[in-house]
């Protein structure tokens, strides 16, 4: 008994033609190279040798590997894969085997059913490339490999193609694009919204970034302020306030060692801890860039925790807003915050680590803040000492401050006086711990830059900050930002020079040239431009939705209500389109009129074609009953074959069938 049938030798599967398989390979390495720039080099060259050999057999007509070989290329490219992801479970590990395998495929791209399958693996990658990416520009980079799938597609199905009908191809790939159109955006807006997807893609490793830490040492911040990297975006629902009010609150530090300043372990909240709000507050919306961090930033104070987040935000006692789960990806949210309070929350447990300082470090500090106290001040004379000396003495802001000593708190008051945002915080906070007024420090981001097109904050690594915090009586916890009271003539830096006094760009344009400023505002328009894709495309979630519907007059429509509706319209639109379609004059094929002609013209003398009759068995029947048209009779109906049923068509076979139909003029036997 045999376990396997002897393949049988029929006819051969249809081959897909030369126009159609250029297509696709074209569409196909666009739709691979976002992912080839994101896998191994190892991974990249294997797929790269492959393409390159699918393009000689096309161009030059070189062999295609044996099946043996086929075999062992594909083993070593799965080999790769695991011994580069350490397996094939994952998104990173998925799209790279969905990548070599579609390069493989074209190996073995014979027949048309190959090719339809390897075109519909590229629709795939196409979805695939956006779990990695939304944005705009990774969106209409899709959009035009879309277009040359789907005109691949066209030209596969069109035997009779040839190089020259590739305009047209694209002219009926971009026809069926443009008439899905309106059933894309139908889906996009009304398709039913859930808060959590219905299942779990892992997400891709986020790779390094720069951007705060739960840890400072002198001179960590002031390695971020030349960096432009956008942290986060905000929409005010109303005004944005004045930079003087900006702070956006980060990571919270307790300990120190006398040089680095740490967090303080926490137990996180599930509410904002009570406190009372001197101000009507104001709300707001934030777009935060991916950083690897749980950090979700706020502006201080936040008044209850924000909505619209992936997975549960919590609050630790110091306020700090934190995420359960890492950034890896754009994380969009509202906030509502209070901007004039009283904070006078406080466990027992924090009065040690408000208070904490090391031994045997900074004595000349400490001597301070005794001296102040022997003058009988109180904690709020403490605060204005320390802040009158930072403004009458000479301080100075600088981002390149000297190296400081083993002291380096004394290093800092008694020698350099030149200091970035955590000096001046870091020493603040020490003098007042020293003087027994509690203390701590805050990381995060002070300030914004608005866009001026469409009036929104973008926060920046190089608003990066760093003030303190103090305990004062009948206050609670009170902002202090010593490095606000440096006067501008002791400021090194233009661009820093207005931080604390406007969210315009005015200050940091100061002096630039008319170039520097026509780039600034082209950044700024297509700063903007993504700033409502990512609103409007990327961040069209279930609460925007229904902010959409609300408007149109369908509040409270749940999502049974919208199916019904999409369902609705989505007939409401196909119904007509298939009336029209199927009542419109089909459009004439030339070649089919030229046979026509034809036959015609036999039926004339006589010979009519039978409707059950094909055109070989009618031309047989034609030169038996007609010798003498034998030779125009066969060259007639050997065109027209070749044309309508053949793989090799094109105008110029079209021109000789014309020619060779308007010479035929049969005579009366």
């Amino acid at each position: 008994m045999r376990f396997w049938r002897k393949k049988s030798r029929g006819t051969p599967p249809p081959a897909p033609p030369g126009s159609g398989r250029l297509l696709l390979l074209l569409a196909l390495g666009m739709v691979l190279l976002p992912q080839l720039l994101r896998m191994s080099s190892l991974l990249v060259a294997g797929c790269v040798a492959v393409l390159l050999w699918r393009v000689l057999y096309e161009i030059k007509g070189w062999p295609l590997p044996s099946r043996g070989l086929r075999l062992l290329i594909v083993m070593a490219g799965i080999a790769g894969v695991l011994q580069v992801h350490r397996g094939i479970l994952g998104l990173d590990q998925g799209m790279a085997l969905l990548a070599v395998m579609l390069c493989f495929k074209l190996l073995e791209l014979r027949s048309l059913r190959d090719a339809l399958l390897t075109l519909f693996m590229g629709y795939f990658m196409v979805v695939g490339n956006f779990l990695f990416d939304q944005s705009m520009q990774m969106g209409a980079y899709l959009v035009l490999v879309v277009l040359l799938l789907t005109s691949a597609m066209v030209a596969l199905n069109h035997p009779g193609g040839q190089h020259g009908d590739v305009p047209r191809y694209f002219r009926l790939g971009g026809g069926l694009l443009l008439q899905a159109l309106p059933m894309m955006l139908l889906l996009f807006v009304l398709f039913p919204r859930i808060d959590h997807p219905l299942w779990a893609v892992p997400e891709p490793e986020t790779r390094g970034r720069t951007g705060l830490s739960d840890s400072l040492q002198m001179g960590t911040i002031s390695e971020l302020v030349e960096s432009n990297e956008v942290v986060f975006r905000v929409d005010f629902d109303d005004a944005i306030p004045p930079a003087s009010q900006l702070y956006w609150r980060g990571p919270v530090l307790w300990q120190t060692d006398g040089r680095n300043w740490e967090r303080m372990a926490q137990q996180p909240l599930n509410a904002i801890p009570a406190f009372e709000r001197l101000d009507a507050g104001l709300s707001y919306r934030i777009s935060q860039e991916p950083s690897g961090r749980n950090w979700l930033f706020a502006l201080d104070l936040p008044t209850r925790l924000p909505d619209g987040v992936s997975a549960r935000a919590v609050v630790l006692p110091d306020m700090q807003l934190i995420h359960t789960r890492e950034l890896r990806k754009r994380e969009r949210y509202t906030l509502h915050s209070s901007l004039d309070y009283r904070f006078e929350a406080q466990q027992l447990e924090e009065w040690g680590a408000a208070l904490q300082l090391p031994e045997g470090f900074n004595p000349r500090s400490h001597a301070l803040a005794d001296s102040w106290r022997e003058q009988g001040l109180d904690d709020e004379g403490v605060v204005d000492a320390a802040l009158a000396m930072f403004r009458q003495q000479p301080f100075y802001y600088s981002r390149q401050p000297p190296l400081l000593g083993d002291h380096p708190v004394d290093d800092f008051l008694y020698g350099t006086q030149r200091g970035f945002c955590e000096h001046y915080a870091a020493a603040f906070v020490t003098l007042m711990r020293a003087a027994g007024v509690p203390a701590r420090l805050v990381t995060g981001y002070q300030g914004g830059e608005r866009n001026p097109v469409a009036d929104y904050l973008i926060v920046r690594q190089s608003n990066a900050h760093a003030w303190a915090e103090v305990w004062l009586p009948g206050e609670g916890w009170v902002r202090v930002d010593p490095t606000s009271v440096i006067p501008p003539e002791r400021v090194e830096s233009v661009a820093d020079s207005g931080r604390f006094e406007s969210v315009e760009a005015d200050h940091r344009l100061a002096g630039s040239g008319l170039l520097a400023r026509l780039g600034w505002r082209v950044s700024s328009n297509w700063d903007a431009l993504n700033h409502r894709w990512d609103r409007w495309v990327q961040g069209f979630d279930r609460q925007r939705q229904q902010q959409l519907l609300d408007e149109l007059g369908l509040a409270g429509w749940g999502w049974q209500q919208l199916a019904l509706l999409m369902i609705a319209l989505l007939f409401a639109i196909l119904i007509p389109v298939a009336w029209w379609l199927l009542r419109r004059p089909r459009p004439a094929d030339p070649v089919l009129a030229e046979y026509e002609r034809f036959c015609r013209r036999l039926a004339a003398i006589g010979l009519l074609r039978h409707a059950d009759e094909g055109p070989s068995d009618f031309a047989a029947r034609v030169i038996a009953e007609r010798p003498d048209l034998q030779g125009a009779v066969n060259r007639i109906t050997g065109l027209y074959s070749a044309l309508r049923y053949g793989r090799s068509a094109g105008r110029q076979g079209l021109i000789r069938l014309r020619q060779a139909v308007r010479a035929f003029h049969p005579k009366q036997a």
